[in-house]
């Protein structure tokens, strides 16, 4: 017998133990056509491999494909992934609390070696369903794996990008990691052109392709420290730095990562970093929280204050 139709035979006998829980050797072999001693050499060659197949002894027993220390690669028939598949969308556009970046890994491995016929199927239940979820931006999940697939093959990609004030103009950058928020979806990247690190937001790229062109990754900021600073901060006119009688995870949990950055401080205090174009604004901001609050920066945060305050007082007074 050839290597071939062995390495069909042990394919085929790792679908029918994932199948069901247990089979008899008997059973086996007249699903696969050989002998009781063939399939106890096809049984070895997947243990070899890794999968964890235990054998029991006597009248009605068989074997049974268990759990391992590692997780082998699983067959799929064609219902099996299109369901998988399509739940992995699902999963990465945030539908699944926490899930989102595992799913998309997932996603862009099984997608890559999905036969064609598949993915139509799955993009068309894509297409046929809509999620009713809280409000966000929703992004294809074609953007999201050509995306993975860039960040983990370190190939450059090139788009066209609409900036903050709408004008489109084409990038090549270096991927290096996607972070969403919960409700969009950022890319940070080395840009080619600019010679910077850059925070792009998906919602805003069209035209995205993934070139033959690889990079060598380079030492990188924090990702999820440079997304933030970037949503958070940079796109305002004024930063205010304020330190809170607070613990943190008090103040994360009334305050959203993409709308301010919380840092510890001591003596049970933290640090609230936050961006906005109104002063007043800010300072009511802060005032919301709850938290006893001391103003570093910027002087004019406290001004804005102490003018909302005689505008409360005199509210109050009416």
């Amino acid at each position: 017998m050839t290597v071939e139709a062995t390495t069909e035979r042990v394919l085929r006998l790792l679908a029918l133990l994932q199948r069901r829980p247990s089979w008899t050797a008997a059973e086996l072999a007249a699903e696969l056509g050989v002998t009781d001693r063939s399939v106890r050499r096809d049984v070895e060659r997947l243990r070899a491999l890794g999968y964890p197949v235990h054998a029991t002894a006597g009248v009605g027993g068989g074997y049974a494909l268990g759990a391992g220390t590692r997780l082998p690669p699983l067959l799929f028939d064609d219902e099996e992934a299109i369901s998988t598949a399509v739940s992995l969308r699902l999963a990465s556009a945030g539908t699944v609390a926490g899930a989102g970046e595992a799913a998309l890994r997932a996603l862009a491995k099984l997608d890559q070696v999905m036969p064609p016929r598949l993915r139509a199927e799955v993009r068309a239940v894509h297409g046929a369903t809509e999620t009713l979820v809280g409000p966000g931006v929703v992004i294809d999940a074609e953007l999201l794996v050509t995306l993975a697939r860039a960040c983990r093959d370190a190939v450059r990609v090139r788009f066209r990008y609409a900036g903050r004030h709408g004008v489109e103009r084409e990038r090549t950058v270096e991927p290096v990691r996607m972070v969403t928020t919960g409700r969009r979806w950022y890319l940070m990247a080395h840009d080619v052109d600019r010679d910077d690190w850059r925070t792009f937001r998906l919602d805003r790229m069209r035209d995205v392709v993934a070139t033959t062109w690889r990079f060598r990754p380079r030492e990188h900021p924090d990702p999820v420290a440079h997304v933030q600073r970037a949503v958070a901060e940079a796109p305002y006119p004024h930063v205010a730095r304020v330190r809170l009688r607070a613990r943190p995870d008090e103040v994360r949990a009334l305050v959203p990562p993409q709308v301010a950055r919380v840092e510890d401080d001591r003596d049970g205090w933290c640090l609230l970093v936050v961006g906005g174009v109104d002063l007043e604004f800010l300072a009511l901001h802060v005032v919301r929280l709850g938290f006893e609050a001391q103003v570093l920066e910027p002087p004019e945060l406290r001004e804005a204050a102490a003018r909302l305050a005689r505008r409360m007082t005199a509210l109050a007074n009416k």
